[in-house]
């Protein structure tokens, strides 16, 4: 059963459920920017629940400047292993199919609001 947290993301804010790599390289190839939540098990990781509820008010304070997918369990272990973003839960961000950077575990605020600029403001070497 999902967490009641995480089913808002898809069903109140029609956040897509991404269940194979190739959905993933979909949806992070499109333009803009985008971030894959990486939710973790929310039997075994209390984070989990958190992390579901400041995504959406991360994305709102970056005035919708990315858009967000949830990673299915079917292939979450095989994308943290391709991205190395081995803790959960994740945030994982793209920009046009390239990674950008990631945010692993729970955090203060700030250090969201620090960590994801600073991903944003990458551009491609």
């Amino acid at each position: 059963m999902t967490h009641p947290l995480i089913a808002r993301l898809e069903t109140d804010l029609g956040w897509p459920r991404l269940t194979d790599m190739a959905g993933v390289a979909a949806f992070t190839a499109r333009p803009g920017e985008h971030c894959l939540f990486v939710p973790g098990d929310p039997m075994r990781n209390l984070e989990t629940a958190d992390a579901a509820v400041i995504l959406p008010e991360l994305r709102q304070a970056f005035q919708g400047a990315f858009d967000c997918a949830l990673v299915d369990d079917a292939i979450e272990a095989e994308l943290r292993e391709t991205t190395r973003a081995l803790k959960t839960p994740g945030f994982i961000f793209y920009r046009e199919g390239q990674l950008l950077g990631d945010i692993q575990k729970i955090r203060d605020w700030d250090d969201y609001l620090a960590r994801t600029a600073h991903i944003l403001s990458l551009t491609d070497a």
